[in-house]
């Protein structure tokens, strides 16, 4: 699978096994405001760097430290959005 950002930078997702994907999804804390909605992210720079090792096809520091914040939260949110996919269903 590949993404394209909108900088076009195009980037290969790794296929990852459920349990990696787990320990990914488990490793986001959220901070979240009064109305119990999602005010942030905790530790997001080392949340994001460790999403991309673990999904990114040959992803070394050179293609980290070369993203913008912009792609870097872009790129976050769409492997988010790929890894999320079903979690949402309730099963039967």
């Amino acid at each position: 699978m590949e993404v394209k950002l909108k900088s076009g930078k195009k980037l290969k997702i790794k296929d990852i096994t459920l349990d990696d994907r787990d320990t990914l999804l488990d490793s986001i804390e959220y901070d979240y405001n009064d109305e119990g909605g999602i005010r942030a992210v905790r530790m997001m720079h080392s949340t994001m760097t460790k999403w991309f090792r673990a999904c990114l096809v040959d992803c070394k520091d050179e293609i980290i430290m070369s993203f913008t914040l912009e792609d870097s939260t872009e790129l976050f949110s769409k492997l988010q959005s790929t890894f999320f996919v079903g979690e949402e269903k309730a099963s039967k």
